[in-house]
């Protein structure tokens, strides 16, 4: 076989031959933390069926499980050892703690066909991982050629009995050929690296061994044709030596497959995944709940942006979680003060791991326990005690963000010794007291970097705001190592800022103040929905318009026009609840509620308590029935009140079949120049998502609707201030509806609507934003190669590339449809759910006619293999507009009418078009070039 040697151009650029190029990219993975959706990115994983996943739900989404099951070993906790007639166990693997199995007898293939593999056949497994064909030979006597025989025998049966059946042999090399035609592939274990189970240690593989097993698997490629995986054992910690080791096994033509020893991390082959998530430890003893702690409010967002979903963990938990780097990018601690004293000891340990580990970490605010000496000593820091008057003799460029870093009282630190900083150690603040001494107040070190109060955010005195001290976008990438990847971005469609209404029932039953006192409900449809034609979600409370009501006589009149509504195209239906529920979480009181037991948690309704089934199901069930025009019904439930609901309400939304929104009340403005008036994306509870409106409504820019009524215009600076200098929400024009019933508040939306009209923007219905932020929290992400592997479910079409990544390579890309270069960044456009994604500083010639813009979804894309045709649709809400890139000479069609361009473009590459219609399918032709 001619190997051929590939330059490795990145960190995980495996050098490969030929074969293996063609190859599957092959996981091994026994844990239970990773999704589905992590593993869609391999073609196929191999997983342990024991751990409840779904092989139907995964091949829906792109990717083919395999089941582990072992032929030649039981173990004891699997449902069929008690089955096991005793004489057909012949041996013990002490190491394993498991039987090595007899293969001779009759019986024994069809008895694992019917035992093992049918019940995981039922479940919808196809594919299945055969282990442990050689441990016959841990018995004293046995005969090589029956054993041999009897795998043959259990191969065979497996055929029989399921058509279609995938099949990976672990070993085996002896019988491959006499089953070549019945087999996916052959696997080996240990070739470069290996677990030694007696010793419980990692261990390079003798030379010897390793030659002979190569030349093993060679011998079994050549006569059979099939394709080799070598899987091998690495700490986990060690991600550097796995990726030597992958690119080792692939430069021998092997499919390689790099992995902690019990498979229970994701590891490495011939894709690496990478890891988006952050896992943040807070002290839940602060604040009343996890929406209220500051990790969540001030640096979830700024996390979201960089492409980082982040996990939470509160100190107080009996076990804490122990992130591996194959699924978490660092951790965060952000602590106030102390933790509770009877969480020191655990505290400490927990950091000591993530050092041992090499997990990147971030300390904020404060260590949250007075440092050891040992752990300071490992940190590279030591504590010290400032004596009088400090002042700053140097603040890091990412200081001073939004407020000068103050030089009040706090934590102070110093380096070990008297020569400074250690190798790679930069301080991000340093102070002299008053005899002179240098202390620290953060730095940046080989394991992370701390950043203590007050230098991390300032209250602004008198007021409820914050402001960033450091610029946290800079610190996260440089304290926790963050590498530049192409960053899922919710706020973009083809280039363009999304653009979406959504609109809070409350008021339906308010009488505007305007000539004959018409019902604030119908000056919303006359004078906005009819008017404003862009997708709108609109929203009902039950008990406000309902027969059964609190207006029981206006309900005929209020529910007529609820109708008239929701029959609108452009509109789809929400519920705002039953009651309006105030407080939705009774176990986190908070504000107002903590301190009056009299506070109402929802309206008062006569002989009602409130029931979130009610409120959520029941609600929808009301508008389905009673409101909603046939085949069309309520997609949303847009949270009331507090707009904090517990994980038991989200829970039942989702089992409802409702997407939800509201909450995070972004508000960012002149008055509140801040980006900790920023929210992020959403908030997990107990698994279930929460997404966030974009902006805030109305109340917050009218005084909680005390005045000035036209206020809302002022929503029109947050809009700018999420744009420039970062894009870092959609445009959501999100009011009550009793909004419309005052001529000022209606003068300030219908000025907010007129501007969103002259923008060029991307308008999208609210449920299609929601389902994007789902997508967001579980799209997937792997370096293939040079390039980036990406899974998502097709919802999310945007990647925002870093500018050290450079542009799309469309000759090389896949699933790439072009991109659109803004002030904020470049955005590249998804032409699907699954993407293969090449950058590139040099585009070579003959780049293909790509889409660089667009005010509608990609709905096809069919690029020809020459690259001189294209052929795609689009399909929006207003007319089109879109430009197109590297069409110079190429005719244009949509639904076979020429396409003349407009006059000018600011990209002198790119050809812009307008059309009446909001959907088209267009053909492109080109010359050769």
């Amino acid at each position: 076989m001619n190997v051929r040697r590939l330059l490795c151009l990145a960190w995980l650029a495996l050098c490969t031959s030929a074969a293996a190029a063609a190859a599957p990219a092959v996981a091994l993975y026994y844990g239970s933390a990773a999704t589905l959706q992590e593993l869609r990115l391999f073609d196929i994983a191999v997983v342990e069926p024991d751990h409840g996943y779904d092989p139907v739900q995964a091949r829906a989404q792109g990717a083919e499980l395999y089941a582990y099951a072992a032929v030649g070993e039981a173990l004891p906790s699997r449902p069929y050892y008690a089955r096991i007639p005793a004489a057909w166990k012949m041996a013990r693997n002490g190491p394993w703690q498991s039987d090595a199995i007899d293969q001779t007898p009759a019986a024994w293939p069809d008895f694992f066909a019917t035992e093992v593999i049918a019940p995981l056949w039922q479940r919808g497994y196809r594919g299945f991982f055969l282990d442990t064909l050689d441990s016959y030979r841990l018995a004293k006597d046995f005969d090589e050629a029956a054993q041999q025989a009897g795998l043959v025998r259990v191969i065979e049966t497996l055929h029989a009995r399921f058509p279609g059946i995938q099949l990976i042999l672990n070993r085996g090399f002896e019988i491959a050929e006499r089953v070549q035609d019945k087999v996916r592939m052959v696997a080996a274990e240990s070739l470069f690296r290996r677990w030694n189970a007696r010793d419980q240690r990692y261990e390079q593989v003798p030379e010897a061994d390793r030659q002979w097993l190569v030349a093993q698997l060679r011998t079994v490629h050549e006569r059979t044709g099939l394709p080799i995986l070598a899987i091998d054992y690495v700490p986990p910690s060690e991600r550097a030596l796995a990726r030597q080791t992958a690119a080792d096994i692939a430069a021998l033509g092997f499919i390689p497959w790099v992995a902690d020893a019990h498979l229970d991390t994701l590891g490495l082959g011939s894709v690496e995944p990478v890891a988006r998530r952050v896992l943040v430890l807070y002290d839940g003893a602060e604040v009343p709940s996890l929406n209220y702690a500051a990790a969540h409010r001030f640096l979830q967002m700024p996390l979201n942006y960089l492409g980082y979903v982040a996990d939470y963990a509160d100190i107080r938990a009996a076990a804490l979680p122990e992130p591996q780097r194959d699924r978490y990018a660092g951790v965060v601690t952000w602590f106030s003060g102390f933790v509770p004293d009877n969480r020191t000891t655990a505290l400490e340990h927990w950091l000591r791991r993530r050092l041992d580990e090499g997990m990147p970490l971030l300390v904020l605010g404060s260590f949250g326990l007075a440092l050891p000496d040992a752990l300071a000593a490992r940190l590279g820091i030591a504590p010290a005690s400032p004596g009088g008057t400090e002042r700053i003799s140097h603040a890091d460029a990412m200081l001073g963000f939004e407020a000068a870093p103050p030089a009040t009282k706090g934590a102070r630190f110093a380096w070990p010794n008297a020569a400074g900083a250690p190798a790679q150690g930069q301080a991000l603040v340093e102070l002299r007291d008053a005899r002179g001494q240098a202390l620290i107040g953060g730095a940046l070190l080989p394991w992370g970097g701390f950043l203590v109060n007050p230098f991390v955010i300032e209250d602004i005195p008198g007021t409820d705001h914050t402001r960033w001290v450091v610029d946290p976008f800079a610190l996260l990438r440089r304290g926790l190592h963050l590498p530049d990847i192409p960053v899922p971005d919710v706020t973009t469609e083809n280039g363009r800022r999304l653009l979406f209404a959504h609109v809070d029932g409350d008021g339906f039953a308010s009488m505007a103040e305007f000539p004959g006192s018409p019902p604030a409900a119908d000056v919303l449809r006359r004078e906005i929905l009819e008017k404003f034609r862009i997708p709108h979600a609109a929203s009902v409370i039950e008990a406000e318009v309902a027969p059964n009501g609190l207006y029981p006589q206006l309900s005929p009149q209020l529910e007529d026009i609820a109708r008239r509504i929701f029959r609108l195209p452009h509109v789809e239906i929400a519920s705002h609840t039953y009651s309006h529920p105030f407080l939705w979480d009774a176990s986190v009181p908070h504000g107002l509620f903590k301190e009056s037991a009299e506070a109402a948690i929802n309206l008062e309704i006569p002989g009602y308590t409130m029931d979130l089934h009610r409120e959520i199901v029941g609600s929808t069930e009301y508008i389905n029935t009673r409101l909603a025009p046939p085949g069309k019904r309520v997609k949303i439930l847009l949270w009331s009140g507090d707009t904090a609901p517990g994980a038991q309400a989200l829970e039942i939304t989702e089992r409802a079949g409702l997407l939800n929104m509201n909450g995070g009340d972004t508000s960012i403005s002149h008055n509140t120049p801040t980006l900790t008036e920023v929210g992020a994306l959403g908030i997990v509870k107990n698994g279930y998502l929460q997404v966030y409106a974009p902006i805030t409504n109305e109340n917050i820019y009218t005084n909680l609707w005390h005045g000035p009524f036209y206020g809302y215009q002022n929503v029109l600076q947050t809009f700018a201030m999420t744009e420039t200098p970062r894009r870092l929400k959609p445009v959501d024009i999100y009011y009550h509806l009793y909004s419309t019933s005052k001529p000022a508040s209606l003068a300030a939306l219908r000025k907010v609507y007129q501007w969103a009209m002259a923008q060029p923007l991307h308008p999208v219905f609210p449920s299609e934003y929601i389902l994007k932020v789902r997508d967001w929290h579980t799209l997937a992400m792997a370096r293939d190669g040079n390039g980036w592997r990406i899974r998502g479910d097709g919802q999310l079409r945007t990647l925002r590339l870093p500018p050290a990544l450079g542009l799309p390579d469309l000759t090389r890309s896949q699933g790439v449809a072009g991109w659109h270069d803004a002030p904020q960044g470049r955005y590249v456009h998804l032409s699907a759910a699954s993407a293969l994604l090449f950058t590139t500083t040099a585009p070579a010639s003959g780049q293909p006619p790509s889409l660089a813009e667009a005010n509608a979804r990609l709905t096809d894309w069919q690029p020809s293999a020459d690259g001189r045709s294209l052929r795609l649709a689009l399909r929006g809400y207003v007319p089109l507009e879109l430009g197109l890139r590297n069409v110079q000479g190429c005719r244009i069609q949509a639904g076979g009418r020429s396409l003349r361009a407009l006059p000018s473009t600011p990209d002198a590459s790119v050809r812009s078009y307008r059309l009446t219609d909001a959907a088209a399918d267009f053909q492109i032709e080109c010359p050769a070039r």
